[in-house]
């Protein structure tokens, strides 16, 4: 549907010299197109990534270390199918059109359902032995039991009457009753200790979402700043700024058989954990290494910015700056090796602290955390742009060379020094005034003041 949104053209028409604007209809097609994007892998990634993981059996010593392996490698093809994509279909899209870029992508993901549905008869699939209700089923179950053991229990009586009451026989319960009653509460008893597990996480996957606001901003204000850069590569290439994403996923290709095959190992022997660290220490050390990359990225800025005031393109924000793309890659690059730590960590860990029935939805709260995560920092952006343009001058505004973001610190700094610088000028403008008073000299003397000043 993307690729045939891209064919709803408006025609050969000129709008004032310039391309039409796309029609209602191409713009709805095309959002409803990316919702369903959306949509389908809410479904797709977690639900296949549990199925691969459940091939390996967690009781066999030797699959317990595979499994936790496998979700290295799994992230591993997912971020080198990422770096061709980045690299190769940005050229396209930006060289050739957005038709054939959309186009690629989906022959290459009817192929990959084809090879898929190919390995049914190979795939193991585990059989729940308990009741095979499903949630809202076994939630109607235990409310009609609440309200059976209400409607049952009779009223107590008053004391006058307690005392008089004949004894009664026993009541007679049939063991299917019996039985039946004991399904249900086995089944609330387990529903209740699936939501703990759920509930458990709960701290973890709030405390991530900080990760997921600095994830955000490599694939926007990281590709918004790289566009202002000078990205030639030679006499005729230029480099797309998505495509610097790519060392992202170049930086977790090549790190991850390096932790995977001598970190994990190395690690073993001193912690004895099969995976080396656990999957805390493993979220925790990439937490940390983005910290490093946002501060990478708040230095480049820094120089950034002071590039632009030299050159005296403050106000030109179609003109490249002049200094070079490989200035952003360190900051590419920390972040692909936080990713490494970081994003598998989650996924192991969101896959193993959840019961085995909820495997599935473990890992769609694992990727809840970078949707949500998106929403809290376009938030930010559109409080701080209101906010900041109510008085005067946004700080995320289209021209990046007078936006104050990432560096909020940096500009007001600036203006401490350029004040400092004035001062000092004045300064030495009364110290010449002071000696112009006290003696007066000739022509020579004249040189020696124009340098006072300058």
């Amino acid at each position: 549907m993307l690729a045939f949104s891209t064919l709803l053209s408006t025609g050969d028409h000129q709008c004032g010299g310039k391309a039409c604007p796309p029609s209602t209809l191409q713009v709805a097609f095309f959002y409803v197109s990316l919702y369903m994007v959306a949509v389908a892998q809410g479904g797709h990634k977690p639900c296949v990534q549990a199925f691969g993981a459940d091939q390996f059996d967690p009781g066999d010593p030797e699959e317990s270390v595979s499994r936790s392996s496998f979700f290295n490698w799994w992230y591993f093809g997912m971020c080198g199918g990422t770096a061709v994509t980045l690299v190769f279909l940005s050229y396209v899209q930006d060289n050739i059109g957005w038709g054939l870029g959309f186009g690629i992508p989906c022959v290459v993901m009817a192929c990959a359902l084809a090879v898929f549905l190919l390995g049914t008869r190979t795939y193991r699939y585990y059989v729940s032995a308990v009741s095979k209700k499903g949630l809202r089923a076994r939630a109607s179950d235990a409310l009609a039991a609440w309200r059976s053991r209400r409607k049952s229990s009779p009223l107590p009586l008053p004391a006058s009457q307690e005392r008089h009451r004949t004894a009664t026989p026993a009541p007679e319960f049939s063991t299917r009753v019996d039985e039946d009653e004991q399904e249900i509460v086995a089944g609330n008893a387990d529903l209740i200790e699936q939501a703990k597990a759920i509930v458990r996480l709960f701290p973890i996957w709030a405390t991530c979402l900080i990760y997921a606001v600095a994830f955000a901003q490599s694939s926007t204000f990281f590709t918004k700043q790289a566009g202002t850069l000078d990205r030639r590569v030679g006499d005729r290439l230029n480099v797309p700024p998505a495509a610097l994403q790519s060392f992202i996923s170049i930086t977790i290709v090549v790190f991850i058989p390096i932790y995977d095959r001598a970190i994990v190992p190395l690690a073993r022997r001193y912690s004895g954990v099969p995976s080396g660290i656990t999957m805390l220490q493993r979220v925790g050390a990439g937490m940390v290494l983005s910290l490093v990359s946002m501060l990478t990225a708040a230095l480049v800025e820094t120089r950034r910015l002071r590039v632009v005031r030299d050159a005296g393109l403050v106000d030109e924000p179609g003109v490249p700056v002049p200094m070079s793309l490989w200035w952003m890659v360190p900051q590419y690059v920390l972040f692909g090796a936080a990713d490494v730590f970081t994003m598998v960590g989650l996924q192991e860990f969101f896959y193993d602290q959840v019961p085995d029935k909820l495997r599935s939805l473990g890992l769609a709260l694992y990727l809840s955390i970078f949707g949500v995560g998106s929403f809290i920092s376009s938030a930010l952006v559109s409080g701080i742009d209101r906010a900041t343009a109510a008085r005067g001058g946004s700080w995320v505004s289209n021209n990046l060379n007078r936006a104050h973001l990432p560096q909020p610190r940096a500009p007001r700094l600036l203006l401490l020094a350029d004040r400092r610088a004035q001062r000092a000028r004045a300064a030495r403008l009364r110290l010449l005034l002071r000696h112009v008073q006290v003696q007066e000299q000739g022509s020579s003397s004249c040189g020696f003041h124009l340098g006072l000043i300058n």
